[in-house]
């Protein structure tokens, strides 16, 4: 069952989500899905596991990412929060305030 909009976004205050906290998840779940940030002939493998992303999170994030992959991250918090997983909520909770990091994982897009 579905919580309301409003409950939803009761719960995020309560535990502390901002609407940047979901921008940058859905910066994550961008680069989990395309590493490689769409460049042709850039092929960028990661073992997400070994950042810190667990499989069933990655997989969750990866379906983020492809549907949201050339939106702005400053998405409607409550429509994040609805296509996550028990375990990605879990996650994203606890990583709220390091989700940053991934994209210091790789390479500068602009550097040679």
């Amino acid at each position: 069952m579905c919580l309301e909009p409003n409950k939803s976004l009761e719960i995020q205050d309560i535990i502390g989500l901002k609407p940047q906290h979901f921008a940058d998840l859905i910066r994550t779940a961008q680069l989990v899905f395309d590493p490689a940030a769409g460049l042709s002939g850039r092929n960028v493998k990661i073992d997400w596991e070994d950042v810190g992303i667990p499989s069933d999170v990655a997989d969750n994030l990866r379906e983020l990412g492809q549907e949201y992959q050339y939106a702005s991250p400053h998405l409607p918090p409550e429509v994040v929060w609805s296509k996550l997983t028990t375990s990605s909520r879990i996650w994203f909770i606890e990583n709220k305030d390091s989700l940053w990091r991934f994209e210091e994982i790789l390479p500068a897009l602009d550097e040679d």
